[in-house]
């Protein structure tokens, strides 16, 4: 088997795709926010209702969501060992496991989200707004972990373009429905505000998850026919899940916490938060593109042994990704003021958001070095350091700051500055574990 290209070419060819598939669910939150913020009648609730909702759908998505890393680093493992015939039955019971993790979280959580929306601080008209708006994207939820199950079997087989061409079609899609929904065609829709908003997204990843599954159907030889025994890699999927759930419900808890504080100020405030953090999202999946390549091939180079490529293949997308994030600075200090009115034009809301928005931007370096280790070390099956790591980052490093910050009532800023902390705390602690565990196996 010929050894894995890890050149200039191939690692554009694998992120260019993966970052324009990867900011497809961000579109279509930041498309949402900045649809409903712009809404004649009470827009400024409505965006804080998106922001609130989305930050807890998010949530929702990424603990269970990171099964796809899992599965992408079984079969890219496998593939860079010449196993890949090996795995027989396990795509679909991978894909199984997926939907029914998705089914139960959604049924465990639809009957208390008035409750949930209370507790990050949620009242009055937005309270409503939220319940509205999320008891029609639920719905999407169990779909939208099918597309990810199916993308990260993509990506195990080292294609991110498919996933590329998925994403672009779901996030196209769900633009012009926001725009049709929301506000209404004459004649022929009428205006329906936020639950507009929420059909548009639940329509568009119905549609991402068919086209998904046509796919896998017609592009690849993996049967969704479910067989047993179980593979013996379903064990080693649910250990890699479950670290990545803990990991990821400590990662969510800073974000919730950070969402609860920001609407704590008040609703000009959480509007504000919402605008950067739609932002900040929008620009971690664009870094997110070479992490991406980075998870894939590193995977496959693990299963070949190849240490000698696996340290050069780190030093490049790191590199590519902080210039990536060095260039996203400069578009967020030329856009620093049309940026906030695409969201929102409330006067009140905008002193905010442009007292803080320099915090997201200090924020993009930290997160190219933290983002682009993280999926290496997913690509490497280091689920249970990294588990620890955001258990490490959240108790220690964010929470302290968060809570210091509103001590000292440095409001927004004190809330960006605690995610910064957090940030920097991962990428340090990665870099550590990448030089004392993965260096010294180099060949000299």
């Amino acid at each position: 088997m010929p050894k894995t290209d890890i050149s200039f070419k191939r690692i554009q060819q694998l992120a260019i795709p993966a970052i324009i598939s990867g900011i497809a669910e961000p579109v279509l939150s930041a498309t949402d926010a900045a649809i409903v913020g712009n809404i004649k009648d009470f827009g400024i609730e409505s965006l804080a209702a998106v922001g609130i909702v989305g930050s807890f759908l998010s949530a929702l998505i990424w603990i269970l969501g990171q099964t796809r890393s899992a599965i992408s680093t079984i079969v890219a493992q496998n593939l860079g060992a010449g196993k890949l015939k090996d795995l027989q039955n396990f795509p679909a019971q991978a894909i199984y496991f997926n939907i029914a993790l998705s089914i139960l979280v959604l049924l465990s959580t639809y009957f208390f989200v008035e409750e949930i929306f209370k507790l990050l601080n949620a009242e009055g008209l937005i309270l409503t707004f939220s319940v509205d708006y999320y008891n029609i994207r639920v719905w999407g939820f169990p779909l939208t972990l099918f597309t990810f199950a199916i993308f990260g079997l993509f990506r195990g087989l080292q294609n991110t373009f498919w996933p590329m061409i998925i994403a672009s079609i779901g996030a196209a899609l769900n633009i012009a429905l926001d725009f049709a929904l929301v506000y209404g065609v004459d004649d022929f829709i009428a205006p329906m505000g936020i639950k507009g908003a929420a059909w548009a997204s639940l329509i568009a990843q119905s549609v991402m998850a068919v086209i998904a599954f046509i796919f896998l159907i017609t592009k690849t030889e993996i049967s969704l026919k479910l067989t047993f025994p179980l593979h013996p890699e379903i064990k080693r999927l649910v250990t890699m899940s479950l670290n990545l759930f803990v990991r990821s419900v400590a990662l969510n808890t800073a974000l919730i916490l950070a969402t609860r504080e920001a609407a704590n100020l008040g609703k000009e405030y959480i509007a504000a938060h919402t605008i950067a953090f739609n932002i900040w999202i929008f620009t971690a999946f664009f870094i997110d593109g070479y992490g991406a390549a980075g998870n894939i091939l590193s995977g496959k180079l693990l299963g070949e042994r190849n240490f000698n490529s696996l340290y050069k293949l780190t030093k490049k997308v790191n590199l590519y990704n902080l210039g990536v994030a060095f260039f996203l600075v400069v578009i967020g200090i030329l856009l620093y003021e049309p940026l906030g009115i695409i969201f929102n034009k409330d006067e009140k809301v905008l002193l905010a958001f442009y007292s803080m928005f320099f915090m997201v931007l200090i924020c993009l370096p930290l997160n190219s070095l933290a983002f682009t280790l993280d999926s290496i070390f997913k690509g490497l099956g280091e689920m249970g350091y990294l588990r620890n790591v955001l258990l490490g980052a959240t108790i220690f490093g964010f929470i302290p700051v968060l809570y210091f910050s509103k001590y000292m009532e440095w409001g927004l800023v004190g809330i960006w500055a605690a995610l910064i902390v957090w940030i920097a705390y991962r990428a340090v602690a990665l870099m550590i574990k990448f030089k004392q565990k993965y260096i010294p196996l180099i060949d000299n």
